[in-house]
């Protein structure tokens, strides 16, 4: 309610609405790759492989606390091998529609 009273006083009402207008009409490539890759691949692989690494670890260390430390840290290590992989990907793919 206050937003809407906010915009009626505004000088450059008109202004923000010819913006939104715009970059609702703007056309480009979708993000929706980019957003997956960037928040859900690094949490599942992280999960994934310390589920992975807890089965294997879990026959060869006793020490509970050793092998949880362990578990993270290899997890993390996949984690970033992965992160870097998508990174290289994207940034490969931006290149190649650069030159289109």
């Amino acid at each position: 309610m206050d937003q809407l009273k906010f915009c009626q006083e505004c000088n450059q009402r008109n202004k923000c609405q010819e913006t939104y207008q715009q970059l609702g009409k703007a056309e480009g490539s979708s993000v929706t790759f980019k957003v997956v890759a960037a928040f859900l691949i690094p949490i599942l692989v992280f999960i994934t492989s310390l589920v992975i690494f807890e089965h294997i670890l879990a026959g060869m260390i006793e020490t509970k606390e050793l092998r949880i430390a362990f578990d993270f840290l290899l997890a993390m290590a996949v984690t970033l091998a992965v992160v870097l992989i998508i990174k290289v990907i994207n940034k490969s793919g931006d290149r190649g529609r650069e030159t289109e």
